[in-house]
């Protein structure tokens, strides 16, 4: 079942970041229905939490990834119904503005987004119907760094027992920048993300929503120099590397070789970028360079699941001992049970999460049924 989503795709970017978060998770902002859910006995573990994550524990291994958690408001409520992992969208250095509304659009896609499938245009659709899949593009917007440091501060405070608070960045060429300038952005953000007091700091390295042709997360070779750079700079706080779906197995395991002995993390998938237009076969987003955009939601979980599977494979044959974040597609229960049993240490819902708040509490209810 779909609820209202907490990130409104009818409104901008600024409306829902002034105005969100809506549906369930707006009712977490007031402080007796906050109280309420915080004292549910059955979205609640009792007991010590048990899941090991780095060297915190939580009651269940699950939360949202970075993207639709736009400020503390939203990562409050996200932890306020139980999502026990929630992570603050990706932020920059500097201050950024937002793509040009629409930011979300539904996707008609029929089964699996495959790569082959990827490789045509897609049609965008009016309405959001399960199974749902949807495009979104924003190119990662950031307010300045004192605006979410602040955040991410009050969420760490707010969060309670057994709740981890993640944040993500990205690094940015911003004008006049040389190359060494770059890696060294994101180590200056990471080190602004670990001051608030984020517990896990998530490197970016996926984002297909700015109009590139090439991925972080492909470059090997500059992805190693941007996690050595902020390892450096955060020393013992967790760092994980957020990628997006490899079709290039060589590539993948040179990835994991070189970058698997440094960071604490690999979280994979973002989403698969694929060319998306409108009934007219026009471009469905406006402004340069959005003819292309990540796709999420229920198509790609296919892809979400292959890259956990192959990613554990990947830590047992190098001895490594980084933790897995699955995600991608991650709609109710039954997936969040099949990520897990595909490897995943930690599962991660954004889609799922956004049309239903209530997931987190849906499986916690599920694994305290079983046992």
């Amino acid at each position: 079942m779909l609820h209202q989503p907490f990130f409104d795709p009818t409104k901008s970017y600024e409306e829902n970041w002034k105005e969100g978060p809506f549906g369930a998770f707006a009712s977490t902002i007031n402080s007796s229905e906050r109280s309420r859910l915080r004292s549910d006995e059955l979205l609640r573990t009792e007991g010590e939490p048990k899941y090991k994550v780095f060297e915190h524990k939580v009651y269940l291994p699950f939360g949202i990834p970075a993207g639709p958690l736009l400020n503390g408001r939203f990562v409050d409520a996200a932890l306020d119904l139980n999502f026990d992992i929630p992570m603050h969208k990706t932020v920059r250095t500097r201050a950024k503005a937002c793509h040009p509304f629409p930011n979300v659009l539904a996707i008609e896609i029929e089964g699996d987004l495959t790569m082959e499938k990827a490789s045509h245009q897609l049609k965008a659709k009016e309405g959001y119907l399960a199974p749902l899949s949807i495009t979104n593009s924003f190119g990662n917007p950031s307010q300045d760094s004192d605006i979410w440091q602040r955040d991410i501060a009050h969420s760490v405070a707010h969060a309670r027992k057994g709740q981890i608070v993640a944040a993500s960045i990205e690094g940015t060429k911003w004008p006049g920048y040389s190359d060494a300038d770059y890696i060294q952005d994101w180590a200056i953000g990471a080190g602004l993300l670990k001051e608030a007091g984020a517990q896990i700091i998530e490197a970016n390295l996926s984002c297909p929503n700015e109009g590139t042709t090439s991925l972080v997360c492909f470059d090997v070779n500059r992805a190693r120099k941007i996690a050595e750079a902020i390892k450096n700079k955060i020393g013992n706080t967790p760092l994980l590397l957020k990628t997006a779906y490899f079709s290039d197995e060589e590539n993948l395991r040179h990835f994991v070789k070189e970058l698997g002995k440094i960071v604490d993390g690999i979280s994979s998938i973002n989403t698969i970028s694929a060319e998306v237009v409108n009934e007219k076969g026009q471009p469905a987003l406006p402004g340069e360079g959005r003819l292309r955009s990540g796709v999420c939601g229920h198509a790609i979980k296919w892809a979400g699941l292959d890259m956990v599977k192959r990613l554990k494979k990947l830590r047992e044959e190098f001895n490594y001992h980084f933790l897995i974040f699955g995600g991608g597609g991650v709609m109710n229960p039954q997936d969040y049970q099949e990520y897990h049993q595909a490897g995943a240490d930690v599962v991660m819902s954004a889609t799922g999460a956004m049309w239903n708040p209530y997931l987190a509490g849906e499986i916690k209810k599920l694994i305290i049924s079983k046992v």
